[in-house]
């Protein structure tokens, strides 16, 4: 689905003995989909459908079924997230999650839930994420707003792009070149593998994944042209530095032509390609107002263009963290200072998480260690906001001061606040 971790409301209750939760066999799977899809109340295009069907894992898809009728659903798709330091985790990336309306409150949603976390911890992956159609719901199962997304609406004629002159003496060496979007998905793939573990959030797409890059239906462009993709590429050899895909749309007022250039991804190596992209995106005829929805929240158009004011600048919550098994976790990233801290935690949910943590890393060039301790804690918080600031999207210290982190020994906060930030903000790039 569009967003596809989200139901309607459900309680803690129990589901009656009436319903059963079970794996998805592979012959349920249009049922448990068109189920999914009265959840949410649409209907997708059969292009789309077809992909979400080819990349379910069945072995990792749950239904609740009355009867033979499906009235809730959950999965998760096997993927590697970067978390802070460049290692790439092997993370359960939770969606299709729905409940009918005919049975919210019965305990569809929380017995899913229990079920499909229990299946992560025994697999042995230490994280989970989601995207939330109702960010209300999933605090209570452990899930943290880890990272933002930012949407800009950008009145093109009155914005420029303000170069600094060590990107101006790029213009010479970087070429741009209108592609066949298909054609060079391999080449773009393998250029967006290599930008992963550079910045925490983002996924190592497993084959079949580059698929969503390029899906472009007819009946979703809504008057929109095809899908276009633009490459960036060095003249000297021809090396692949970056690369943007896109579709414009243009009305005719009687002031002359209005069109819109809506974006989909810009993805670069370097900033003088991520500078020739933005400018070439800017500058296309006939438009007068470009669209992007989903950029990192500390891009850096934002500091390129004469008048950011300009771009109109959105913020919305992207990725919700939940870390399944806390000392795996917590050992498996980098720290960006020194830490040396207990943590207690609490995961009414996991129990298996709850108690004393000792966290210790002598900075962002080594291993961290984090064991279960007896000694005196320093910082007291659940699991929810270990999963916020996992990734460096919300700092401990911004948690305390909205009382959902306790410190218990002074000067403890920030310390590990500091070590717990990161100097890229974490991005999820497209949906799943």
């Amino acid at each position: 689905m569009t967003q596809p971790a989200g139901p309607q409301g459900a309680s803690d209750d129990a589901p009656q003995e009436a319903l059963s939760l079970r794996p998805l066999a592979a012959a349920d799977w249009d049922a448990w989909y068109d189920a999914l899809e009265v959840a949410f109340g649409e209907v997708e295009s059969p292009e789309r459908r077809a992909l979400w069907r080819a990349l379910t894992e069945v072995d990792r898809a749950l239904g609740v079924w009355e009867d033979a009728v499906p009235v809730g659903s959950a999965a998760a798709h096997s993927f590697r997230m970067a978390v802070p330091g460049g290692a790439v985790l092997p993370t359960a990336a939770v969606t299709m999650v729905g409940v009918a309306p005919t049975h919210r409150r019965r305990g569809v949603l929380t017995a899913l839930m229990r079920h499909q976390l229990d299946e992560i911890h025994e697999r042995g992956e230490s994280l989970a994420v989601l995207e939330a159609s109702e960010p209300a719901i999933y605090g209570r199962y452990g899930y943290g707003l880890g990272s933002w997304k930012l949407a800009v609406r950008i009145a093109r004629p009155r914005v420029r792009l303000d170069r600094p002159a060590r990107l101006l003496a790029d213009q010479e060496r970087i070429r741009l070149r209108l592609v066949d979007p298909a054609r060079a998905a391999a080449a773009c793939e393998r250029l967006y593998a290599r930008q992963v573990p550079l910045r925490p959030g983002m996924l190592a797409r497993r084959p079949g994944w580059d698929r969503l890059a390029l899906l472009d239906p007819p009946a979703e462009r809504q008057g929109q042209t095809g899908l276009q993709c633009v490459l960036a590429e060095d003249r000297r050899d021809g090396e692949l530095l970056g690369y943007a895909r896109y579709s414009t749309k243009v009305e005719w007022l009687q002031g002359g032509a209005a069109g819109e250039v809506r974006v989909r991804e810009v993805t670069a190596a370097e900033p003088g390609a991520h500078a020739a992209l933005w400018a070439y995106l800017l500058d296309l005829d006939l438009t007068d107002t470009v669209v992007a929805e989903n950029l990192p929240a500390d891009d850096p158009l934002l500091h390129l263009v004469s008048d950011p004011r300009r771009l109109c600048p959105q913020l919305a919550d992207s990725l919700f963290v939940r870390l399944v098994e806390v000392g795996d976790a917590l050992r498996s990233r980098r720290y960006a200072a020194p830490v040396d801290v207990v943590l207690e935690v609490t995961d009414e949910f996991c129990p298996w998480n709850t108690g004393r943590w000792h966290l210790h890393s002598a900075g962002p060039a080594t291993a961290a260690a984090c064991e279960p301790s007896d000694a005196p804690a320093d910082l007291a918080l659940s699991v929810r906001e270990l999963g916020s600031a996992y990734l460096g999207g919300a700092t401990l210290a911004a948690l305390a001061r909205a009382g959902l982190v306790g410190e218990l020994r002074p000067g403890a906060l920030a310390a590990a606040s500091h070590a717990f930030a990161w100097d890229v903000a974490p991005w999820l790039p497209h949906e799943f």
